[in-house]
């Protein structure tokens, strides 16, 4: 069973029907037992890093995702859910993140010609051996939609794409897997990165 966990955020429901369209039973929760017995547990989000914090804060869930982490029970971050995965954000300036990995989330430059948010479809480059992206083509196209970008350190960079800057797309370090564009938006490659994950 996937947990995907509820905190108010946008985007959980197209989550939910990706995972159940590939078969898997899927449950959006807050339920802290649920999730830590769930063999993979999902963090999706479309929104505020500061606001998702305090909604994270108030339904209790931080110790849960750090429990899931030390569980070492494949955990994905998708969107906003990659960016709470840091310690801050320049969309909310004071707001703590969950400090799980280091980098730092950041305001995507302005550039003429490029309109924020960045929202379409991008090539990844996808570094040599990275879980999320078996079975896909060299550059795949994913679908995006955010103003502020991941820097992450190197070592845990999986994917990277160019969009007035070099975005860090996806990380992935031990059981922590996370991208900053929307598998369940981005049609069959999508798909094939959900199966990818759900297949760990």
């Amino acid at each position: 069973m996937i947990a995907i966990i509820d905190y108010d955020a946008g985007n959980i429901k197209s989550v939910e029907k990706a995972v159940q369209y590939l078969g898997e039973e899927a449950v959006i929760t807050r339920d802290k037992d649920v999730i830590l017995q769930s063999d993979k547990v999902i963090l999706p989000g479309v929104g505020a890093f500061g606001d998702a914090m305090e909604k994270i804060n108030a339904y209790g869930l931080k110790n849960t995702i750090y429990d899931v982490v030390e569980k070492k029970t494949p955990f994905l971050g998708i969107c906003l859910g990659l960016q709470l995965l840091f310690k801050s954000s320049e969309e909310s300036p004071g707001a703590t993140g969950l400090g799980i990995l280091d980098g730092e989330i950041l305001r995507i430059p302005a550039q003429e010609g490029l309109k924020i948010p960045h929202m379409g479809w991008n090539s990844l480059k996808v570094k040599k051996g990275a879980k999320l992206f078996q079975g896909l083509e060299e550059e795949p196209y994913v679908y995006f939609v955010h103003s502020y970008y991941l820097k992450a350190a190197e070592d845990i960079v999986a994917a990277t794409t160019e969009y007035s800057t070099l975005i860090h797309a996806s990380v992935e370090k031990e059981n922590i897997f996370a991208c900053q564009f929307h598998p369940e938006k981005s049609s069959a490659v999508g798909l094939q990165i959900l199966k990818n994950f759900i297949e760990l």
